[in-house]
């Protein structure tokens, strides 16, 4: 039974932590298959959360047999499976079960109930089977299982607290039919009908509508995520945008205006209209405030990055280093991008308001400030695993363009939708890393491993323009994970002054004065640097 854990549990304590809606969907496309260090079991299904494996209390249980009567056994339970083997030599009973086929789990017997096996749990298979268990009453061993069954066996419903009276998930995407660079799965305002969802996406750029990305766990302000209206020169309306849009904002009672970052330019946006694209209105969206954030396109950042690469390769440019820095305006984008992230994060802590964001499709500037807001926002994204949770979500899952902005296996080097979006987002988070030595669990290498397996083509992560791509490929069958082989040597990538806290809100420095060139990573190729990094690890 090399997967199973016995019925001996530490109960996990309940981090206070934000909801974060699409962990559970992130944790189940990390794409690829799940590797064990021990070569136990792999299972990876599509309604399976891919949490470490579970221990639980240590108690025996009754299994009340529909053909031999109750038979004493021990419960194994991890986040895949509920196995049982009886204890009696007599009766070699051996009850294999997928949490996946469970329908329904009840509590059978109540503080009163005096008969015998009349306490425990009942549960309803989809493959037409009924199981008993019986639990002692003292312990509280009928808790924790039902509690630990309900968490894995239906994690929509228990890790993202929803639905609930302003959130909903909806399925309206499982076939990619709304919008085919959204992940199958979305969660939108309760209020807001399918129908609803389908008008809306016809004004949105790439029909990507706004969805949920994060709640405060306080305050419940919300990030939310999408492209850009389609207003034209024309100066079109939708209604059932305003509305959905208002209806976002009513989700939280306390705010009386939602506020929108624009993560482009204003003259860019206003340029846009010409292609049928814009921005909302105040005029026409009467309860939302419009901000733009001057963060450039996708050409400005290649021809960017080309100036570094300039500068640094084969030789690093000595006699005017700060100049030919300067010249770059490397540094001054990575500014750009922390200051927008930093006015979200700040809007959101303080229950301002709650955020929309947007670029022009909703897949490169937005991926970057809502993941570095969320970043500054949560300690769990600080983590190895929240880290990863946090890629697989705002990048991987929501349609970064990480096959066009890379060019995997495409000649053609002067393509103008190859970008360094990623790796700018990347830098941003060493930064805030150097800011901040200990809030991070994960070091420099584990940054740096990232980036050199986005060019690998070794795992199947980053593979891809949008998850309806990768499912109809068959990634995460016909390829291996890069968390994979991170989270199967995680010393290696851990900080050693890292110190955990849970509700502290980073706010970086993103002045030119405070940020500097990542030596470690652009210049690394040079032997001379190279060598004085060896020296000082």
């Amino acid at each position: 039974m090399p997967d199973f854990v016995s019925w001996s549990f530490n109960k996990p304590s309940k981090k206070k932590n934000s909801i974060n809606i699409h962990n559970y969907l992130a944790k189940l496309n990390m794409v690829g298959k799940p590797q064990t260090q021990s070569g136990g079991e792999s299972v990876r299904l599509s309604f399976v959360n891919c949490h470490p494996l579970v221990e639980a209390c240590n108690k025996e249980v009754i299994y009340i047999c529909p053909f031999n009567g109750p038979i004493k056994g021990r419960v194994y339970i991890t986040n895949y499976r509920l196995y049982l083997r009886s204890l009696e030599t007599d009766s070699a009973l051996i009850l294999d079960v997928p949490l996946g086929v469970i329908s329904r789990i009840e509590k059978m017997g109540g503080a009163t109930s005096r008969g015998e096996n009349s306490y425990g749990l009942d549960i309803t298979c989809k493959d037409l089977r009924n199981l008993r268990f019986a639990l002692k009453q003292e312990g509280h061993s009928r808790r924790d299982m039902f509690e630990i069954l309900t968490r894995y066996a239906f994690p929509l419903a228990h890790s993202l607290g929803l639905p609930n009276h302003h959130w909903r998930i909806t399925f309206i995407n499982k076939c990619y039919k709304l919008c085919d660079t959204y992940p199958a799965l979305l969660v939108v305002p309760y209020r807001a009908s399918d129908e609803d969802l389908r008008k809306v996406a016809t004004f949105r750029s790439r029909n990507r509508i706004p969805v949920l990305s994060w709640i405060h766990p306080e305050n419940k302000t919300v990030i939310v995520r999408c492209s850009q209206p389609l207003v034209g020169m024309g100066g079109k309306r939708n209604k059932e945008d305003e509305r959905y849009l208002d209806v976002i904002r009513e989700t939280n009672r306390q705010v009386n205006k939602l506020t929108i970052y624009d993560a482009r330019p204003n003259v860019n946006a206003v340029a846009n209209k010409a292609t049928g694209g814009g921005y909302e209105s105040d005029d026409v969206y009467h309860n939302a405030e419009l901000f733009f954030l001057d963060i450039h396109n996708i050409h400005v950042m290649r021809e960017s990055l080309k100036k570094v690469k300039d500068i640094v390769y084969p030789n690093v440019e000595e006699s005017h280093w700060l100049s030919s820095l300067e010249s770059t305006h490397w540094l001054e984008h990575i500014k750009l991008v922390l200051t927008g992230a930093i006015q979200v994060a700040d809007r959101v802590s303080s229950g301002k308001s709650s955020v929309v964001v947007h670029c022009s499709d909703g897949w490169d500037r937005t991926a970057q400030l809502t993941s570095l807001a969320m970043l500054m926002l949560d300690s769990f994204y600080r983590s190895i695993e929240g880290f990863e949770i946090l890629v697989q979500k705002e990048w991987i899952s929501f349609g970064h363009k990480f096959a066009s902005r890379i060019g995997h296996g495409d000649k053609n080097h002067a393509d103008a939708d190859r970008s360094p979006i990623f790796l700018q987002f990347i830098d941003c988070v060493w930064q805030m890393s150097k800011q901040f030595p200990t809030a991070f669990e994960f070091n420099e290498r584990f940054l740096i491993t990232i980036l050199d397996h986005l060019y690998s083509c070794r795992f199947g992560t980053f593979l891809y323009n949008c998850e309806s791509a990768r499912e109809k490929q068959k990634v995460t069958e016909r390829t291996v994970s890069l968390w994979s082989l991170i989270n199967s040597n995680k010393d290696k990538f851990k900080n050693p002054f890292y110190t955990k806290e849970i509700n502290r809100v980073l706010y970086p420095v993103a002045s030119m004065r405070h940020l500097e060139l990542w030596v470690n990573y652009y210049i690394r190729w040079n032997p001379r640097i190279k060598q004085q990094v060896l020296s000082r690890n």
